[in-house]
């Protein structure tokens, strides 16, 4: 049996939350498939390419898995910089607080931090503010950062992030019902076959030409032949290409443990074809990299029906 993966990840907003609802958090990998996040691919006009379903962004799969898992919590945004920088500082106050997103590129504390920001979105759990600084543990790898507070505030303020709003934090965190982690997985079927079918158009998204799953991973391959920007390279090799493929690989596991064996097997075979993308693009094969992909588009419609299959649709 293929042993699941363990190891470093972008699941910035999953190991937040974990961390959020502490001993009775399921583990990140199950939060990051209640997310949502596993089960598509999105290309946008005039955007990246992502492995995640269209219409799709973190702040929604936080609401999904957060009510899928049986909690609530006090979801704000919006204001301006001392009205959020009160607000954070009296959540704070009464237990960890998950904010989100922030810009990756005016993180000062990672030191490879450009200084500028760079629409890169990022989930921190913060637990204190103070009269200069918050405090935060922040999952890239920085337990009990912290950052002078105008820094932390300019990076919150994402301006630049296509996700939700700036000064979004969510505090309060209750459970209002008991749910097995199984049992959500389960009840998280149905929407996952809604994400395979073609994702939701949003008002952010409308008029965009935002292409789902098979179609834009083929748009993707087709890119990659014509030749890629540096931007679009560089956001599949050093992000896109290794979460999608550990969201995938995750979505095969817990797929497996709720009974859905088949959706678990086409689900490891894309996590083995995404994955081998990476060496791929890096090495600049790029002949090789457009076929796999191809491949990997033929997928998603066999991955719709088994989860279909699944949960009796």
């Amino acid at each position: 049996m293929t042993p699941a993966f363990s190891g470093s990840s972008p699941y910035c907003y999953s190991n937040s939350l974990a961390m959020v609802l502490g001993a009775d958090s399921p583990a990140p990998s199950a939060i990051e498939v209640l997310t949502g996040s596993p089960f598509g691919a999105q290309l946008v006009e005039g955007g990246l390419p992502h492995f995640d379903p269209l219409g799709w962004d973190p702040d929604l799969g936080l609401d999904q898995a957060i009510d899928l898992l049986g909690w609530t919590c006090q979801r704000a945004s919006g204001g301006d910089v001392t009205e959020a920088i009160g607000r954070l500082r009296q959540a704070s106050k009464s237990g960890p607080v998950l904010v989100g997103p922030v810009d990756l590129g005016l993180l000062l504390h990672q030191p490879w931090s450009a200084g500028e920001a760079n629409g890169g979105d990022h989930w921190v759990v913060v637990l204190d503010v103070d009269d200069e600084k918050v405090l935060f543990h922040d999952p890239d790898g920085f337990p009990f950062a912290t950052l002078p507070i105008g820094a932390f505030a300019a990076a919150w303020n994402s301006e630049l992030v296509d996700c939700a709003g700036p000064f979004t934090m969510r505090s309060g965190f209750r459970r209002v019902r008991q749910v097995n982690v199984l049992a959500a997985l389960r009840s998280s079927l149905p929407t996952a076959q809604r994400w395979l079918v073609g994702g939701r158009q949003d008002e952010r998204r409308a008029g965009h030409g935002g292409l789902g799953a098979g179609a834009a991973v083929e748009r993707l391959a087709a890119y990659m032949l014509a030749g890629l920007d540096d931007r679009t390279r560089g956001h599949l090799a050093g992000f896109a290409v290794r979460v999608g493929t550990r969201r995938l690989s995750d979505a095969s596991l817990w797929l497996a443990e709720v009974g859905a064996p088949d959706a678990a097997e086409i689900a490891d075979f894309q996590a083995r074809l995404l994955g081998s993308v990476q060496y791929s693009l890096v090495a600049g094969e790029t002949q090789t990299a457009a076929a796999t992909l191809r491949q990997l588009a033929a997928t998603y419609d066999d991955l719709r029906a088994a989860v279909a299959a699944a949960c009796g649709i």
